[in-house]
Parts: C-alpha cells; structure tokens; sequence
C-alpha cells in the first residue's frame, strides 16, 4: 500500500462531462486519478454526466477495460449522486482541508472557461488556464485573430455561422468558394471543440455542405481552413504560469487516417508517434519559440500543448489545446520526459503549478470602507 502524502491537499478529478469529448476525458481523468493515487495523494474521482449533473465515483476507482459507454450509467459503477453544479461547488468549498481540483474535462464546459469561472467563484484552487485564456484556447477563431495580429504564422481561414447557414446557404457556400480558390480543399470544423470531433477534409465544392451540417452539429460557429496537404502534424508540451515556461518536444503524429481524425487519435494502432520528431535543431527551436510566444499570447497558465502543421521549411500554428489528452497514446504527457519527467511527475507538476497561482490570488475580502463612496 503506497503511503500517504502529506505535501499536497486532497485532490479532485474532474472528469467526463457534458461534451461530445466526454469518453476522451473518461480516458484521460482516471489516468490521472491512478497516477496521482500511486504517487500517495489524496484523490476523489467526480464524473459528470452528459446532463451536466456531478457524481462521485467510490474510493480507488480504477477504469481498467471498460469502454466509455460503462460510464453512461454512474450509479452501475457505485457512483454516488447525482448531485447539482450548486451543490458539488459547496461540498467542495465546504471540504476541510478545501481540495486542488484537477479539470480533466475536455471540449465545452470544461475547457472553455465555465468550469474555471465556477471554481474561481467558489475560491477553489484548480489546474490549467484561467477563465479568459481557457475561452481563448476553446475558440480557434478568436485565438488565431490574436496570434494574426502578433505576426504568428496561421493559415488562412474563415468562418461560417449557424444563422447565416440557416438564413441562406447558397450565400455560405459562395463564400466558401470565394475563399477556396484554386485549391477546393478545404478543413471544416466546428470552432470550439477538439479531439477531430465533428471535422471534415471537403475534397470538392460538393462535400461542403454536408461538412457544415456535421460542424453545427456541434458548434454554432464553424471555422474554415484552407487545407495543406502533406504537412506533418507536430505537437509540444508547454508547463508554466510565468517565464521561464518547460517547453518539450515537439514530437510527431503519423495519422493512419489522411488527416487527424477521431478515429485516427484514439484507435490503438492505428496513428504512430513519436517523442521526438525528425528536424534541423533551428526549426526545432523555432518551433519551440513559437509554442511559447503563443501560449503567453493568450495568457494560458498551468499547461498546454500547442500543435503545428510542417510542410518544407514553413511552420504554421493550428491549435492550442489547454486541457490536453492524457491518454495511454497522447504526447502532451510523455514529451516532458526529455526534461526527466515521467506521467506523474507532470500531473504533480500541474498541481504545484494550480497551487502557486491560487496563492498569489488570494483575495482579500472588502469592507464598507473600501468602497470610493
């Protein structure tokens, strides 16, 4: 039985959630959980459900086989619960000693600063970026405008509303052709989700309305990539809150599929990668560069990873991602051990990192006479 630490505060997994990436969280907070339990912590699993109602799984579970659909029914898996967002924040903020919340929830609610501004209420201390950078990290329309603006190399792109979609396609699709010029390809995807979800190569002008019907089954707003074909798919590890930030790789994804898709991500097998991508020591460095002027750009803390696509010698920002995967095949975990750091070294990492910054935030309670009355 491995001891008990008592260096840190209880913590809590957060993980699931009501998102088409709820399985991929599954995988990645009982990972975490694991690790962190072996490593002594004190640690409580909370899956949410896809209505978004909270539920605590029993002490030391353990995922093993089970396939995401098993977590479909909580109360099967000895959960307790279920319990509201109201009343898990207070049971929460009422625990003595107040635990460090680690957000293992991917896509919409989790990731995009609605769960962070709920903590930030409640005056729990949790992992990742904070309310603005998470919506930023979310929103690749409104995170690649501010990487534009600062001179950091993205590709092209447009974006298409629900409402305009709705009000009148042909407009849409006139607008997509406009952009696509010469090449038809074009990458259409929901704007603020991840994991591939809801993401279509359109090969031919033809393919694009069914791409955008698949985005807005997600999403209100889709953006609109021209497409660079035979690019590599590049990633790094970033860990920081302040300069100097830990910054790994970049590794390589293969995809087995002709671009990065779901399936591609998540299927055992069937994508290779590497810890350590193939390249001349300045582009590494390059790249390096770049991930950390566009974390900073956004004001992301805590962690991300940041993905490039390469063709030649041109390097270009697609996403940053500030709750990464934290799966057996995902690199954002493993690319650190360059720096000597191990799965669990990183999530301990990104506690002490919660830590820090919730200590240098504590707020001081006003008084009517603080108040320029």
């Amino acid at each position: 039985m491995t001891e008990q630490r008592n260096d840190y505060p209880p913590v809590v997994v957060l993980l699931g959630g009501p998102s088409a990436e709820h399985d991929v969280s599954v995988v990645s907070g009982t990972a975490i959980a694991q690790a962190l339990e072996e490593a002594g912590l004190s640690v409580e699993q909370v899956l949410l459900d896809l209505d978004g109602r909270w539920w605590w799984l029993p002490a030391g579970h353990r995922r093993e086989d089970r396939p995401g659909s098993a977590y479909d029914d909580p109360a099967g898996l000895g959960a307790t619960g279920p319990v509201s967002v109201g009343a898990a924040l207070d049971r929460l903020a009422g625990a003595a000693p107040p635990p460090v919340v680690f957000i293992a929830l991917h896509g919409p609610f989790g990731e995009d600063g609605t769960v962070q501004a709920l903590l930030e209420a409640a005056g729990l201390a949790y992992t990742g970026a904070g309310v603005l950078a998470s919506a930023l990290g979310m929103d690749k329309v409104a995170q690649k405008r501010i990487w534009r603006g600062l001179g950091l190399p993205v590709i092209d792109s447009t974006e298409v509303r629900a409402s305009a979609w709705a009000a009148n396609r042909a407009a849409a699709l006139g607008q997509l052709a406009a952009f696509a010029g010469d090449d038809p390809r074009l990458m259409i995807k929901p704007a603020r989700l991840g994991s591939s979800v809801g993401m279509t190569l359109a090969h031919t002008a033809d393919e694009r309305e069914a791409a955008l019907d698949l985005a807005f089954r997600y999403d209100t707003l889709a953006i609109v990539e021209r497409y660079l074909a035979n690019a590599r798919d590049l990633e790094v590890s970033v860990l920081g809150n302040e300069p100097p930030l830990g910054v790994y790789g970049p590794g390589e994804v293969v995809a087995g599929h002709e671009f990065y898709d779901y399936a591609a991500k998540y299927t055992p097998g069937l994508s290779e990668t590497s810890t350590r991508a193939e390249l001349p020591e300045a582009t590494r460095e390059l790249m390096k560069k770049l991930a950390r002027d566009a974390y900073r750009a956004i004001g992301t803390e805590g962690f991300a990873r940041v993905d490039f696509l390469v063709r030649d010698d041109a390097i270009y920002l697609s996403e940053i991602n500030t709750i990464p995967g934290f799966t057996p095949i995902s690199l954002f975990p493993t690319m650190p051990a360059e720096g000597g750091l191990d799965f669990t070294a990183v999530a301990l990492r990104i506690l002490d990192l919660a830590l820090e910054r919730h200590a240098s935030r504590a707020r001081r309670t006003l008084t009517p006479a603080d108040l320029p009355r």
